[in-house]
């Protein structure tokens, strides 16, 4: 199968889950909602990696457009248009865009929320993208591709994370498995960095970016690993 069609086939599946299977649990995980002792680590971890990504792009984002690739209900964009930045937040789900715009509050720049593919060529050309667990659920050749096709467009920085291989996160997945298949998530795919790296240097857009900054966030049931692509 080519990288497109188990891209396409697996995107169907993310936008499924997150546009009815899962929207309800969504809201309230990226909510001030109470939730159980499992789901506070994810929170816990997510917001960890939000500031992590948010570090890693400058503290003033007047006049700098941002793609928020896989924004979810917004969070990380209110977050960069506060500090000046024109975002650009899309995600297959529209029904989590819907509830981002719902929580929108006052920002200095400007938040454009859409539903739809981060890998439309008609959003333009942007400063940064941030894919904030948007290429965790990829094959890595896949992610590398998707990350490729953004570069094309992008002309200073990307920040993604990826769902590092690990014994627990393997552990997770044999059990998730476990589950009747229409309750299961589209899971993730583990990428070993080293293999990641390698396709990152082998691939013609990407060869010219170098692997910067990258770290791991890792809270209860929530690991992920960030990277940041910077051009020279």
């Amino acid at each position: 199968m080519t990288s497109d069609a188990t891209y396409l086939e697996r995107r169907s599946k993310i936008e499924h889950y997150f546009d009815r299977t899962a929207a309800e649990a969504w809201a309230r995980l990226t909510s001030d909602a109470p939730v159980g002792r499992v789901r506070a680590t994810v929170r816990a971890g997510r917001d960890r990696m939000r500031a992590t990504l948010l570090s890693w792009l400058p503290a003033d984002l007047r006049g700098r457009r941002i793609l928020d690739a896989g924004c979810g209900t917004g969070a990380l964009a209110v977050e960069a248009a506060r500090r000046g930045a024109d975002v650009v937040a899309i995600d297959l789900s529209a029904t989590l865009v819907k509830l981002a715009r719902e929580r929108q509050p006052e920002v200095a720049g400007t938040i454009d929320f859409r539903s739809g593919d981060m890998l439309d060529p008609s959003l333009g050309r942007f400063d940064h993208v941030v894919a904030m667990d948007s290429v965790i659920h990829y094959r890595t050749e896949d992610a590398v591709a998707a990350l490729a096709r953004l570069a094309a467009r992008t002309s200073t920085s990307i920040v993604f994370t990826f769902a590092p291989r690990t014994p627990l996160l393997a552990t997770m997945i044999t059990l998730g498995r476990l589950f009747p298949r229409g309750d299961r998530a589209p899971w993730l795919e583990p990428m070993a960095a080293d293999k990641l790296t390698r396709l990152m240097s082998a691939d013609p857009t990407l060869a010219h970016w170098q692997a910067a900054r990258t770290q791991r966030v890792s809270s209860g049931f929530y690991t992920s690993q960030a990277m940041e692509l910077a051009l020279p």
